[in-house]
């Protein structure tokens, strides 16, 4: 009897045992990059415990069908119903991952799996929460990829004080506990290194490969640049205002007020010390419609985004449905 019950332990421990690390890819419409990735990350990973999850942000080619084909006993391979956006895509991978550890990395072929064994090595043998990469000889062209995102790094360095050199960089190694904890919502996956320092994390960056495209197409353009902007909005509130927001909304309310207060006694002296008519005049109207719309929209944006963490996070609710979840045997 003794050596039953010591039997059930052992083989309890080995099906409760979790893997070192989980690697999440997320991918659009990279089919021919599947194969590939998926063969390197296997032979870079050799000698380590892991699992691989591969989320589809509702491709529209063969990008899941080419996943199914693979045999592969590490494989997850999450499908959504449609596509939700890169942000969403890491938030589920994330959500299933199972490791010590959670590793992040773009489906194209131009980040090096490689890497992720020395980042994790420097994340536990350094003790750091967060090992990003920096793409040192960045294979990018300069116009449409490279100086538009000199122009977001410096712009985020500035604003946020998280003194990175790259954080468009999707290769990232994580404890796991961290990375459940970022809230992904929206497109903020641009700014993981600051939601980690919002969490307290130890964040350092180590110099990464990176190779030019084989297949496909970039899904970026310049249009991204808006959307880093107003995100950037945004991350200055939580970095800064987020458990005193009275310390914007007070201040900025305070000095719109003033503002409007002398415009009034102007118009009023001009109403009733020199008789003149001030219905009707652009200052008057104008000051009104700016300082009235400017607050609405301000106040109404920011309102509505930490309503949407409220509703989701309070109900342990997600802003994605998946269609369905595989794994290879």
């Amino acid at each position: 009897m003794f050596h039953c019950h010591e039997r059930e332990q052992r083989v309890t421990f080995v099906l409760m045992k979790k893997p070192k690390i989980s690697i999440v890819v997320t991918v659009y419409n990279e089919a021919e990059n599947i194969a590939p990735l998926v063969s390197r990350i296997e032979a870079a990973m050799a000698g380590i415990d892991y699992e691989l999850i591969y989320v589809d942000d509702g491709s529209s080619d063969d990008t899941v069908k080419n996943l199914r084909a693979i045999q592969n006993e590490r494989l997850i391979v999450i499908e959504f119903r449609k596509n939700y956006g890169q942000s969403l895509a890491l938030m589920a991978g994330i959500d299933h991952a199972q490791g010590e550890y959670i590793a992040t990395m773009d489906g194209d072929l131009q980040n090096d799996p490689s890497d992720i064994p020395l980042m994790l090595e420097k994340a536990e043998s350094e003790d750091w929460d967060m090992v990003a990469g920096n793409r040192a000889n960045r294979q990018d062209g300069f116009l449409l990829r490279k100086l538009p995102s000199r122009i977001a790094n410096w712009m985020i360095r500035r604003l946020s004080g998280v003194h990175l050199k790259d954080y468009g960089c999707a290769l990232k190694v994580f404890r796991a506990e961290l990375a459940k904890d970022l809230g992904l919502y929206g497109e903020l996956h641009r700014f993981i290194p600051v939601l980690a320092q919002l969490e307290g994390a130890r964040i350092t960056q180590v110099d990464v490969r990176h190779h030019a495209r084989e297949f496909g197409q970039s899904k970026y353009g310049l249009n991204r640049t808006f959307k880093v902007m107003s995100d950037l909005l945004f991350m200055l509130f939580l970095k800064k205002y987020l458990q005193k927001p009275m310390h914007l909304f007070g201040n900025v309310g305070l000095f719109l007020f003033a503002i409007g207060v002398v415009i009034n006694l102007y118009l009023a002296f001009l109403k009733i010390g020199l008789g003149h008519d001030i219905w009707g005049k652009p200052l008057l109207i104008l000051g009104l419609m700016l300082v009235i719309a400017g607050i609405q929209l301000i106040t109404i944006g920011i309102v509505i985004e930490m309503q949407m963490r409220t509703y989701y996070e309070s109900q342990q609710k997600r802003p994605y449905k998946i269609r369905s979840i595989t794994k290879s045997q």
